[in-house]
């Protein structure tokens, strides 16, 4: 009878222990939060791979393009979604307005379609203004419903409309190591202008130095839904430096400083044209490296 004793007072003060450690960890007063994961992240910072160092003497050719990327096809979505933040992401304008918030990255507005970032966006007051605009409604008075004229309001801009980006960079080709390069110098989101139900077409909001943004697309704030593998840890920066996108040239450095869309009005010639930049970008590739 002892012993039996013995075993419910151990099992009562295990119970006890048990209920005592629940209660401090707030599971059963509702505070507790358990984990949505079947186990828990590490939240390591993944470190920016430096580029090489290039020396002018050894670039043998160089060319700058300009390109879009359409968040509107299928392999581009994780740029795009969610739509509202979850527990482990964001889509990318999010995270560029969290940078931007937290001054851990720096915007330049595209005056004048300025994009060699030469106007910087610094105080709190410019950056909250790149996420707003100014819209007119009309006014009536309340009793007579007389028209008094028009409003001024401010409101968010919707990001639903940020469907592109624009990214400038240059290919350049190594002799010293015999390897073709891609740095990427600049983005910019592109937001579609609407008039009523009619699309205007799209402008850049503002451009970041993409050099200066590196260590912050690949912080635990920037990571990115992975397509092959969840346990993968992917970011932002993952997917610019290995090229996890599809894109359009829409200009290449010339004597006209002018886009493709300038000269080529058709739509169907303007896929030709950057076809064929992008064949050209290739073709030298191959003839550079061919022995």
């Amino acid at each position: 009878m002892k012993s039996i004793a013995t075993t419910i007072l151990s099992a009562a003060i295990a119970l006890l222990t048990v209920a005592t450690g629940y209660a401090q960890s707030g599971v059963l007063t509702g505070s507790y939060v358990p984990p949505d994961a079947a186990y828990e992240n590490d939240n390591y910072f993944k470190r920016v791979i430096p580029y090489p160092h290039l020396r002018e003497a050894d670039v043998m050719y160089k060319k700058r393009v300009w390109q879009d990327i359409d968040l509107e096809q299928k392999f581009n979505q994780p740029f795009y979604y969610p739509q509202e933040p979850i527990a482990n992401r964001k889509n990318l304008i999010d995270v560029i307005k969290m940078g931007l918030e937290e001054e851990r990255i720096i915007a330049y507005a595209p005056i004048n379609l300025d994009d060699e970032f030469r106007h910087p966006i610094l105080t709190k007051d410019e950056v909250n203004a790149l996420f707003t605009k100014t819209d007119q409604i009309d006014v009536y008075d309340q009793e007579t419903l007389e028209y008094l004229g028009k409003k001024d309001t401010i409101a968010p801009i919707n990001f639903e409309n940020i469907k592109r980006y624009r990214i400038k960079e240059e290919w350049i080709w190594d002799k010293q190591r015999s390897e073709r390069y891609v740095r990427i110098l600049g983005i910019a989101p592109m937001m579609l202008e609407m008039e009523g139900d009619v699309e205007l077409g799209y402008t850049p909001m503002f451009w970041l130095y993409y050099p200066h943004c590196r260590e912050w697309f690949a912080s635990d704030e920037a990571e990115v839904y992975n397509i092959f593998n969840d346990a993968q840890r992917r970011t932002y920066e993952d997917l610019f430096q290995k090229r996890y996108f599809s894109s359009y040239i829409i200009k290449e450095d010339n004597a006209f400083d002018r886009y493709i869309s300038k000269y080529a009005t058709d739509p169907l010639w303007q896929l030709a044209e950057s076809e064929r930049i992008q064949q050209e970008l290739f073709n030298l590739e191959h003839d550079l490296w061919h022995y």
